[in-house]
């Protein structure tokens, strides 16, 4: 069985996939509108972007019609997964215990109290296995 190889998206790969697993497909223009909310971004760069993503893999493209439809090619939960399990390795010393401490500590994006119920459930369903 092949297994194929995992293409690691740049910051800015990363936000253009999340425009595109949010929207399911999109033009570049589309996803340029949602990009310009949250930065400061040139047309061009992101036509560029997504034309280097398309090469790498990361997103497909339909361009039987004048203007290119695009969506993810890469799984979202996937990759999280795999980005997630990296930044534990190496940021963690290979412990999530510390990343959890870290996630749910004073920072600047505290849990909700519902995400905190959800979180105990989880704990107290991986406790019961």
């Amino acid at each position: 069985m092949a297994t194929t190889k995992y293409i690691k998206p740049t910051e800015s790969e990363l936000e253009i996939l999340q425009i595109l697993w949010t929207k399911g497909l999109a033009t570049v223009r589309e996803v340029h509108e949602e990009l310009i909310k949250t930065k400061d971004a040139g047309y061009t760069t992101t036509l560029k972007l997504m034309q280097i993503m398309h090469e790498k893999g990361l997103v497909k493209r339909d361009d039987s019609m004048r203007t290119h439809v695009y969506q993810a090619a890469v799984n979202k939960e996937r990759t999280q997964k795999h980005m997630l399990s990296k930044m534990i390795d190496t940021l963690f010393g290979g412990s999530p215990t510390q990343l959890v401490i870290q996630a749910l500590g004073d920072g600047e994006h505290k849990a909700s109290r519902e995400e905190l119920e959800k979180i105990q459930l989880l704990l107290d369903g991986l406790k019961k296995q």
